[in-house]
């Protein structure tokens, strides 16, 4: 019964405004004739028939109502009168009335009628014409606000009138977060038509739709086109004032279930343009399926990624080595959910493990409990400033972290060891990307070892170099993203800047997959197609947001784009490769660099002497010794260490008091 009520009362709320007030007005009429012959029946005991004086009655009635009600607003927003405020304004309305009709009726007087009619009457139509307005707010009230929530919403275009737009579209109908005003489609045959009662227009009239209905958001449901389709679109839509949202991609939507939940911001990694490689399922199980797997890092953002992807597989037992309490916890208990989730016959065990690469005795003791087959070793301090400002601790953790697991791991007989690297390893200027190229070099020099040695024990020890990854921590995406959400501005260290891109799924399958081709001592590299400006990056995310860039030429704009200058250690650009001739390999995204290497014998001479000055944090002779080992290294003048730099602030400020 009450949706046949919410259904009967849309066409009521679609009238136009003054069809509605015409009701009302009738509606008012009614009751004052209603309520006179009421308080005729009170007043005699008996119906009467409505002749004679009686109609005078209800002349009057009707005379002086209609102006009072009309002056007092009660016809204005009747829908919008609910609670207090209604009543307020019926009775201030009422009280004229009865004020008025009384004088006339029952102190001045008219023949044939009663004088009581004057009292009894607009105590009667006070209740009646409260009771008409609460009934109507019951009625059409909620219909009523519903609507004016809706018409406030922000109006989007779906752009895709498939199956996923459809389902979309079916699926925001009852939402109160966004309005779909209609479709875009490439598709010509389609335009001028309607689905799900939506019309469906050429992305070429998108800016008229923006003036004409007001849309603010274009919506992306095409989850099965490509990145260069996805680019172009995306290219056109940015020249508008929108902002963009999509649907995640045609995996993650096989179900066949779209929900407003599924919508996501717009990542930027539908703007790098590069469609990834299908993954080689057969080098993805090589050295996982049914195996014991140990990821150090486990935590971090390509550590979890690993995990995530290895879990999958179907390992014997997944070892999660970590060193923060909290990204263990954290990685652990999405593990345990995506297992749950798997078929009933996985079996693989996950075993959390606080612990510190640095430490061998810890890592010992793991591979001594569980003989890991393959380690990924994600573990290492990676963000620029933060190790130029803790360099020794940066040193130790990328460099000794890395060996000691590397040297435990061959001693213990595991089967394969891969290091994840840097694009920064090449031809470093900071203390980061230095320290990876040393442990890149720590474990050619060791593979080399093993060969040269009779032991019978071959762990391949490889290594897997790539650029910056979307959505990682201290990536430039959420900062950028936060930042507009701030209104701005976006801060740049330059305006040259380039980095390679890559999402964190892909890098980590071809981690993987590079690390099942490994024959020992490989320097692994992956395709990270062209490299993308930061300016231009942070340009088309303001855009895509709906919003303008703020400069010289548009000073009226949204977002302004800061350059703060370099950071310490800070490059414009990296590079993938030290040496001219990669070799293929048999995945088409990953190639084989062919870099120099200091042997064992006098690299282990020189780590020795290294590990005396990172334990005395005498950190000019442990820049000059990067120097010696890492080729290409090239330091910034000053030294930002921040014990070093308040030892000798320390320093300083002693010498001046001694010399005064």
């Amino acid at each position: 019964m009450l949706n046949q009520l919410q259904q009967a009362s849309q066409p009521v709320l679609a009238l136009p405004r003054y069809a509605k007030r015409i009701i009302a007005l009738s509606a008012d009429i009614s009751l004052c004739v209603l309520t006179v012959w009421l308080a005729y029946y009170l007043r005699l005991g008996d119906f009467v028939s409505l002749s004679d004086s009686r109609q005078l009655a209800i002349g009057i009635s009707v005379i002086i109502a209609l102006p009072v009600f009309i002056v007092s607003g009660l016809y204005r927003a009747i829908f919008r009168y609910s609670g207090l405020p209604a009543m307020l304004a019926v009775s201030r309305a009422l009280a004229i009335y009865g004020l008025l009709y009384a004088s006339v009726i029952t102190a001045i007087g008219i023949s044939g009628i009663p004088r009581t009619i004057g009292i009894i009457q607009p105590l009667l139509l006070f209740f009646a014409i409260a009771g008409s307005r609460a009934l109507a707010r019951y009625w059409l009230g909620g219909e009523y606000q519903s609507r004016l929530q809706i018409a406030a919403l922000p109006r989007a275009l779906v752009y895709g009138a498939g199956s996923s737009g459809r389902q979309l579209v079916s699926a925001l109908s009852n939402s109160y977060e966004i309005r779909v005003v209609g479709f875009l489609d490439d598709d010509d045959r389609l335009h001028g038509h309607a689905l799900n009662n939506k019309p469906i227009f050429s992305p070429e009239e998108l800016p008229g739709l923006i003036e004409s209905r007001d849309v603010t958001h274009v919506l992306l449901a095409i989850p099965s086109a490509s990145h260069k389709r996805r680019n172009e679109i995306l290219a056109n839509v940015r020249k508008y004032p929108v902002a963009v949202r999509t649907l995640p991609s045609l995996t993650d939507l096989a179900e066949g279930r779209v929900t407003i939940s599924d919508l996501r911001e717009l990542d930027i990694d539908d703007l790098l343009g590069r469609d990834p490689v299908t993954p080689n399922h057969i080098l993805l199980a090589k050295k996982i399926t049914n195996m014991v797997v140990m990821v150090t890092g486990a935590g971090g953002s390509i550590g979890s990624e690993l995990c995530r992807q290895i879990i999958r597989l179907n390992p014997k037992k997944l070892l999660l080595v970590e060193m923060s309490e909290y990204a263990l916890y954290t990685i652990h208990s999405e593990l345990e959910g995506i297992r749950e989730n798997l078929n009933d016959h996985d079996t693989t065990r996950i075993v959390p493990l606080l612990a510190s690469v640095q430490d061998e005795q810890r890592i010992s003791e793991i591979f001594d409990t569980w003989q890991p087959d393959s380690i990924y070793h994600a573990a290492a301090y990676k963000h620029v400033p933060l190790v130029e400002h803790n360099l020794a601790e940066g040193v130790k953790n990328n460099v000794l972290g890395t060996l000691t697991t590397a040297q435990v791991a061959i001693e213990k007989g595991a089967s394969d060891f891969v290091l994840i690297s840097t694009d920064k390893a090449v031809r470093p200027t900071n203390v980061m990307g230095a320290s990876k190229r040393l442990a890149e070099l720590c474990l050619q020099a060791l593979f080399a070892n093993i060969q040269n040695s009779n032991s019978s024990g071959k762990t391949r020890l490889s290594m897997v170099r790539f650029g910056n990854v979307l959505g990682s921590s201290g990536s430039v995406i959420p900062k950028f993203r936060k930042q507009i959400k701030d209104g701005g501005p976006i801060t740049l260290t330059h305006p040259e800047i380039t980095r390679f891109f890559m999402t964190i799924p892909e890098a980590a399958q071809l981690v993987i997959q590079a690390g099942a081709m490994a024959k020992g001592g490989d320097v692994f590299v992956l395709d990270m197609g062209e490299s993308v400006k930061i300016a231009d990056l942070a340009q088309r995310m303001i855009e895509l947001s709906g919003l303008s860039v703020k400069n010289n030429d548009n000073p009226d704009g949204d977002i302004e784009i800061m350059v703060t200058g370099l950071r310490p250690g800070e490059k414009l650009y990296e590079e993938l490769l030290l040496g001219e001739d990669p070799q293929p390999t048999q995945h088409p995204k990953i190639q084989k660099a062919q870099d120099p290497f200091i042997p064992w014998d006098k690299l282990e001479t020189e780590l020795d002497t290294l590990k005396v000055l990172l334990n005395h944090n005498n950190v000019e002779v442990i820049i000059s010794m990067l120097q010696q080992l890492v080729a290409g290294y090239q330091p910034s003048n000053e030294v930002v260490d921040w014990v070093y730099a308040e030892q000798m602030s320390a320093s300083e400020t002693a010498n001046r008091q001694q010399g005064s």
